[in-house]
């Protein structure tokens, strides 16, 4: 029918939205890039999404469930607390350094330098990472109370230590420090964690 606007697969429109985010970061994506991005009028863009906070917080959550859940998925699987925070590290290389993609993590890199009025974004985004390096620090602490770290182990500050790194690596990523330096730079972090160990990996 004329004038009929023509059916968009929204599903594909929140990948593209999720992907100029994570290049962009929250403020730095304007309405006028997400029409361009997502090849759709401002107004099919609020009426399938509601506000632009609207669809950043549904894209953040599409990145997490796909490439950011990556720490999730190594907490979950790996059998030892060895084996989870190495495969987070080098993880979140892979992840953050991939040819032809956005750089980085997302929830790191949209938080920088927000205006006032989007404190209540920023301070959401603070949430996320502070929660996943809060369950960082929980499995350290379980390894420590099951005897795999040695009982004087500062799991805190091992935790600490290892959602700091994940989020240098964003950076380093997205500055375009290459693949190989960061892997090497995992490699030597991993050695806080080996001198905790209660028996040699």
């Amino acid at each position: 029918m004329a004038g009929r606007p023509r059916e968009f697969d929204r599903d594909q429109a929140l990948e593209k939205a999720r992907d100029a985010f994570w290049r962009r970061g929250y403020e730095g994506t304007s309405m006028a890039d997400l029409v361009s991005a997502l090849g759709l009028a401002s107004a099919r863009i609020y009426a399938a999404f509601g506000s632009k906070e609207d669809l950043f917080r549904e894209a953040v959550a599409l990145y997490e469930a796909n490439e950011g859940g990556f720490a999730t998925r190594a907490l979950q699987e790996e059998p030892n607390v060895r084996r989870v925070i190495e495969r987070m590290l080098r993880d979140a290389v892979e992840i953050y350094t991939r040819p032809g993609r956005p750089q980085g993590c997302m929830v790191v890199a949209a938080a920088t330098n927000c205006a006032v009025e989007n404190d209540a974004v920023l301070q959401w985004l603070a949430e996320h990472r502070l929660a996943r390096t809060a369950s960082i620090v929980e499995r350290l602490k379980k390894a420590v109370r099951d005897g795999e770290l040695k009982p004087d182990t500062d799991a805190e500050a091992l935790g600490d230590h290892y959602a700091t790194l994940m989020h240098g690596l964003s950076v380093q990523a997205r500055d375009g420090v290459p693949k190989k330096r960061l892997h090497d730079l995992v490699t030597v972090a991993m050695q806080a964690l080996d001198a905790s160990l209660s028996q040699a990996p």
